[in-house]
């Protein structure tokens, strides 16, 4: 594995050095840990995104939408563990000013 220098400064490296002595871990594996737990959060981010913007892609080829209003009434319903009517797709009115 290739080494990499970071040059932390001092009120950093100190937090670093005590939560990794309060969890267990080495210096090296807290950090390990934090980067990696980072990236992950990073790709997360990114695939969330690319997601948004299909669905953006989806709603200008179709036109179809759902009143947010009757999702969130259909999925409160549906964690209270009753029965929900599925809201209905309706199309997009877009307004374009002149």
């Amino acid at each position: 594995m290739p080494a990499i220098t970071l040059q932390l400064p001092e009120g950093l490296k100190r937090r670093i050095n005590e939560l990794a002595a309060a969890s267990g871990k080495s210096r090296h594996a807290f950090m390990l840990d934090a980067l990696a737990a980072q990236a992950a959060r990073e790709e997360r981010r990114g695939a969330f995104v690319a997601s948004a913007l299909e669905a953006r892609l989806d709603v200008a080829r179709y036109g179809q939408v759902m009143a947010a209003a009757g999702v969130h009434k259909w999925l409160l319903a549906r964690v209270a563990g009753g029965k929900a009517v599925h809201p209905r797709a309706r199309k997009l009115v877009t307004s374009r000013a002149v």
